[in-house]
């Protein structure tokens, strides 16, 4: 039997491993990243608290600990801390391995992304699950438009949301098909794929991309250039 404490385990153990040996020393970078995770998943735990408490999703017991934290399994409250670690670490192999590049995207076209996003969001605002996915991806667009656009124009940037989608794909898969995770289905479209729910896609690329936004924000100013 799959259980989310072994999902959690499978998501951090490469990165773990290759953390203090590697192409490239990742633990430098930890300083930046536990930052990122502390801002974000905190963000993001407030917000699995709020959905979870009203139904838009729970767990399965039979495939988590006995031990929760305001109503959510610790192996969710890992999830919050495995996932960015792994995918930071993707992120920074990219930048050692792929030389990178901007395109001169107006800055406009990230801020209509955000506004589609909000009147997505409001059609559907009778499905709770639907509605925070869509202001979730409209408040990044808006957030990184004025304050990361370079983030945005870079190819490193949306190579990174690919790579990341390709694991994300396959715990998700695993979370859903297994039943850890049961949906309420008044909360969401009701369109998935395979058997993960569509707004797990918008919900995933905005805290993916929250998570590296913040991390490239701290580590621009703690991290020298030549680490």
């Amino acid at each position: 039997m799959i259980s989310y404490l072994l999902l959690d385990f499978f998501i951090i153990i490469f990165p773990l491993l290759f953390s203090f040996k590697w192409k490239f020393k990742y633990y430098t970078y930890f300083k930046p990243l536990f930052a990122s995770i502390f801002i974000v998943g905190t963000g993001y735990i407030l917000w699995d608290i709020l959905v979870t408490s009203r139904g838009d999703w729970w767990f399965d017991h039979r495939y988590v600990m006995d031990f929760d934290i305001f109503g959510l399994p610790i192996e969710e409250i890992l999830f919050f801390i495995t996932v960015p670690y792994a995918c930071i670490f993707i992120y920074e192999n990219l930048v050692f391995f792929v030389k990178d590049k901007h395109r001169s995207i107006p800055r406009i076209f990230f801020v209509t992304l955000g506004v589609v996003f909000v009147i997505v969001g409001i059609i559907f605002a009778h499905q709770e699950y639907t509605i925070l996915s869509m202001f979730s991806c409209a408040l990044f667009f808006f957030l990184s438009s004025a304050f990361a656009v370079g983030m945005l124009r870079s190819r490193l940037f949306w190579m990174y949301i690919v790579l990341s989608f390709i694991p994300f794909l396959i715990f998700n898969y695993l979370l859903t098909s297994t039943i850890i995770v049961h949906y309420n289905p008044l909360a969401i479209w009701g369109i998935r794929i395979t058997t993960i729910p569509l707004e797990d896609f918008f919900y995933n690329f905005s805290m993916l991309s929250f998570y590296l936004m913040v991390y490239l924000f701290f580590k621009r100013r703690w991290i020298s250039p030549k680490s």
